[in-house]
């Protein structure tokens, strides 16, 4: 499947709410190619549907030493969250960006698998801070919302092209 290029902040879909997905047989092409678009990205561990600009609550992840484990996440729910780390930040769709961001260090979800069954998820630590970037991602949030607001301000400052339509 082909590498796809990956929408920036500047892009209206990184703001609106993911639709849920109802035809699972119908985004298997889309998860092959947010595998490999994934792949082909250095130090990336995630990346949802929406940063290639379609509108669909999908997800897949990697954060395996050797990047041979993905996880697909369809229509996640998070259903429970505990505990909290700060670590830093940095998204593909806007490079060179990072900040420090305070999650959940363990988190419980729900979500579909890429052959529709139901799975539930326990994650900690690093997944559960990747979990939580890409689920924010489907809520029509990236991680410079949680920044201070003088650092977003400054972000959009710098990136005149990023801000919010009014």
């Amino acid at each position: 499947m082909p590498v796809r290029p990956i929408v920036s902040l500047a892009d209206p879909c990184l703001r609106q709410p993911a639709r849920p997905v109802g035809d699972i047989a119908a985004v298997l092409p889309l998860l092959a190619d947010l595998a490999d678009t994934l792949y082909a990205s250095r130090n990336a561990v995630g990346l949802s549907a929406p940063q290639l600009g379609i509108s669909l609550a999908v997800t897949v992840l990697d954060v395996s030493d050797n990047r041979d484990a993905p996880l697909v996440l369809i229509n996640p729910q998070l259903l429970d969250s505990s505990g909290y780390d700060v670590n830093t930040e940095g998204c593909l769709s806007l490079p060179g960006v990072r900040g420090k961001v305070g999650r959940a260090n363990r988190i419980t979800l729900r979500a579909q698998g890429a052959d529709g069954s139901w799975q539930q998820i326990k994650a900690a630590d690093f997944l559960a801070v990747a979990i939580q970037h890409e689920l924010d991602h489907l809520a029509g949030r990236v991680f410079i919302d949680h920044l201070p607001r003088w650092r977003q301000r400054w972000l959009y400052w710098r990136h005149p092209q990023w801000l919010r339509p009014r």
